[in-house]
């Protein structure tokens, strides 16, 4: 994996923190990757130094670089999401890219994801049990609504990086958003407004 979230990892289990096992050691790592400098989490380290892959898996988590089809139509759009796949699509799939949402927001959201994993291990079997459905019907997902995007097959620019899950609180952290056309505050006020 690239070596800003190896980085973080290694001192969390240094100092004991097992990641997303209990809300303190999820804590713990949240605050680590926030306070990671911008230009050690800029997309190509991260695409350099990680295991890529060619598609993509329901209820993993993954960076990738992606340039819309309708992109002069869109007001802004995020360059290197950071999404949980939800199901394929004819030509493409869903996710939910969590840069959408302001920093707290996600940790509301991904605490509330964490719920719907398959096993409480949290290593190379764990996923999330994702479906439309399953975020919409329920309440606690509600911060779901501006995050659940279509991604087109054909406008992917990298292969996928698959995040671990022990990393999946590094990832929701670290400052990997790269919106064109709008900045991160005017994004952040139109999905709280979407929320609401």
């Amino acid at each position: 994996m690239a070596v800003v979230f190896d980085d973080i990892l290694v001192k969390g289990v240094r100092q004991g923190q097992i990641p997303a096992r209990t809300q303190d050691a999820r804590d713990w790592f949240r605050n680590k990757a926030r306070s990671t400098r911008s230009s050690n989490a800029y997309p190509n380290n991260i695409l350099d130094d990680s295991k890529k892959q060619r598609s993509v898996s329901p209820g993993s988590m993954y960076h990738f670089l992606y340039d819309p089809k309708m992109k002069k139509e869109l007001p802004y759009y995020d360059r290197f999401p950071l999404i949980f796949m939800v199901e394929s699509a004819k030509d493409g799939f869903y996710g939910i890219n969590l840069h959408y949402l302001p920093p707290k927001l996600r940790a509301v959201l991904m605490d509330a994801l964490y719920k719907i994993s398959n096993n409480k291990r949290y290593d190379e079997t764990t996923r999330l049990r994702l479906s439309y459905d399953t975020l919409k019907g329920a309440s606690r997902f509600r911060f779901f609504k501006p995050t659940f995007k279509k991604y087109l097959n054909k406008h992917v620019r990298s292969q996928f990086v698959e995040i671990k899950s022990v990393e999946w609180d590094i990832a929701l952290f670290l400052p990997t958003e790269r919106f064109e056309k709008a900045s991160k505050s005017r994004v952040f006020a139109d999905s709280r407004k979407m929320i609401r």
